[in-house]
């Protein structure tokens, strides 16, 4: 990030190892604490100096059962660069009375209940970020709050807990053998809330590129950061792939 301007990203989306000793090709997803949240911090600030006055971080970050205060430790930190603006609650999946809905990945402990979600910090330099609320929004259930509330359409704030559930996969490599991808939708919405067009976006731990992915659909011009040369490539093939895509449904 040292080579880019500074105030020129519209929206920063990432999410960074979550120093769980998950299984990079490369990366050691295991430092002390203290070192880990030191590095996240200096992150932070790197972030904030490349990131518009106006500008939105939407940092997607979780904890594990055994270690659940990382995160809040992290926001903590954090208070010294950003405001935190919002707090998003991404449900990966969900039990609704005797149904359920995405995919549940095993915990394999008596003490503790499978863990669902995952955070998402809305993150800006001021705290008064207008944003584009409908745009993510959901229809009324109730029909009559539309004109009894003086609403102008049928559209109403999604809130902060937002369902969206991976592609149930089989094989790690489905997953470009990655262990620590997002749905494109995640991004994409980050994007759509902040709501300024043709926004330039910035994923500083691009990993395989989703963020990327989701960019180009969003026709947002993006930036990604990797260290591994693999992920780079899995990352360009998918731009690629985006894009002929998009090049065909306009044909």
């Amino acid at each position: 990030m040292r080579g880019l301007e500074a105030d020129s990203i519209d929206v920063v989306i990432t999410s960074p190892p979550y120093n769980l000793g998950l299984a990079y090709r490369t990366y050691q997803d295991r430092r002390g604490e203290g070192d880990y949240l030191d590095w996240m911090t200096d992150v932070g600030r790197a972030v904030a100096r490349v990131m518009k006055p106006g500008g939105s971080f939407f940092l997607n970050i979780a904890g594990s059962s055994s270690e659940p205060w990382l995160p809040f430790e992290l926001m903590v930190r954090l208070r010294t660069v950003f405001h935190l603006q919002n707090h998003i609650v991404w449900v990966k999946s969900i039990a609704v009375e005797d149904d359920s809905y995405g995919h549940f990945k095993p915990v394999n402990s008596p003490r503790y209940v499978h863990r669902n979600h995952e955070h998402v910090f809305h993150l800006t330099r001021g705290g008064d970020v207008p944003l584009a609320r409908l745009d993510v929004g959901v229809p009324y259930k109730d029909k009559s709050n539309i004109a009894r509330r003086g609403h102008a359409q049928d559209r109403r704030c999604r809130g902060d807990t937002w369902f969206i559930p991976y592609e149930t996969v089989r094989a790690r490599a489905q997953k470009f053998n990655h262990p620590g991808t997002f749905p494109v939708a995640l991004p994409a919405m980050c994007m759509r809330l902040h709501g300024v067009p043709d926004p330039v976006v910035l994923d500083p731990f691009m990993g395989t590129g989703t963020t990327l992915v989701a960019a180009q659909q969003e026709g947002a011009r993006g930036i990604g950061i990797e260290t591994d040369a693999a992920y780079v490539g899995i990352a360009r093939e998918r731009v690629q792939a985006a894009i002929r895509a998009m090049e065909s449904t306009d044909i």
